[in-house]
């Protein structure tokens, strides 16, 4: 059958990092479909970053684009078989409705029900500086079971482009999906 999983891009800064794992997602043999969500400023991000519209993404293979008010999708349901989720990147906003449990909206009703039936969550917070209530809402996600993973690309492995740094994250947001990939950006003992 595959592994179905659920990308949203919310309206922070670094929307090319969710399009790379999108991209990555998409290309993976073990993955059936992918739920693609954007927040009404993610979409924003997403033109204002990189050139591109939903409808774009949403024409790579296995992508399904889904409104996100729609909170009748089959994602919003426990019930509904996916693998895991990931917010790259995770705005201050989402992270607050979500370590809240505000289910307002797709992307945050989503990332509830992977918290509840304990299915992988990266949340990829894009922020900076970071406030106390930030710091308690990155507390209370990691303790309720998400994976706290900062926008914060490495540079180890000699990036020559954005791209390789698009890329070597992905591979790490991937991971964290339990879709382990082999990639030359890997740490080399």
């Amino acid at each position: 059958m595959g592994l179905r999983f659920t990308l949203a891009i919310t309206g922070a800064s670094g929307s090319a990092f969710g399009v790379a794992v999108l991209r990555r997602l998409s290309a993976n043999a073990d993955v059936a479909r992918i739920a693609l969500l954007l927040s009404p400023t993610g979409r924003r991000c997403l033109l204002d970053e990189t050139g591109l519209s939903p409808k774009e993404l949403a024409a790579l293979p296995k992508v399904d684009l889904h409104d996100e008010r729609d909170l009748g999708a089959g994602i919003s349901s426990g019930s509904f078989r996916q693998d895991g989720m990931a917010l790259v990147p995770c705005s201050a906003g989402a992270l607050g409705r979500i370590a809240s449990g505000v289910s307002e909206s797709l992307v945050s009703r989503a990332a509830d029900v992977c918290l509840k039936e304990r299915r992988p969550l990266v949340l990829c917070l894009r922020e900076t500086p970071l406030n106390r209530i930030h710091l308690e809402n990155l507390l209370r996600v990691h303790d309720a079971g998400a994976v706290v993973m900062p926008l914060i690309p490495g540079f180890y492995h000699g990036p020559k482009t954005l791209d390789d740094l698009y890329s070597a994250f992905a591979t790490r947001v991937l991971d964290q999906l339990g879709l382990s990939e082999p990639d030359p950006r890997r740490w080399k003992a």
